[in-house]
């Protein structure tokens, strides 16, 4: 399976993500994000208040990372962030769900999408058969005092 693929196969399989930014102080800010949509070029879209912390810093510094995790599969994306105020896009991404942030729904004045524009990403695939046959190479590794090999069905660094 062709590397792009397989990482655009993998962040689909997350609801979630991990939005990386850098603050105002220089330290690296981290904050659980849903995933509202991941486009077919690994762009991910994202929901937030315009007014909270993560908008201060993308002002400040707009070169992100969102993480993934869960169930032996790992991916990350880094990218430029790009606030997006754009009603019809929200229409097309809104989930109910998010009234527990924002009561009024889709028409509250404080809703802003958030765009990575994806640049890299990389993934590390170790569920079900990938997972075993790594196991199995690690061990083997470990036997010998070696380090494992793996392959792009494990891991892969991707540029998109």
């Amino acid at each position: 399976m062709d590397q792009n693929k397989k990482l655009l196969e993998l962040l689909n399989d997350f609801d979630n993500a991990m939005l990386v930014t850098r603050s105002s102080e220089g330290s690296l800010e981290a904050r659980p994000m849903a995933v509202a949509q991941i486009e077919d070029d690994g762009d991910i879209w994202f929901v937030t208040d315009r007014n909270s912390g993560k908008v201060a810093d993308l002002m400040l510094d707009d070169e992100v990372a969102v993480t993934m995790q869960g169930s032996n599969k790992f991916a990350v994306v880094s990218g430029t962030a790009h606030a997006v105020d754009d009603r019809a896009k929200l229409d097309e991404l809104w989930s109910e769900a998010w009234k527990v942030w924002f009561p009024e729904g889709k028409a509250s004045q404080s809703i802003l999408l958030l765009r990575v524009e994806a640049d890299h990403g990389e993934y590390w695939d170790n569920s079900g058969t990938n997972g075993l046959r790594y196991l199995i190479k690690a061990g083997k590794a470990y036997m010998h005092g070696e380090r494992p090999e793996t392959n792009e069905a494990i891991n892969a660094s991707v540029s998109m």
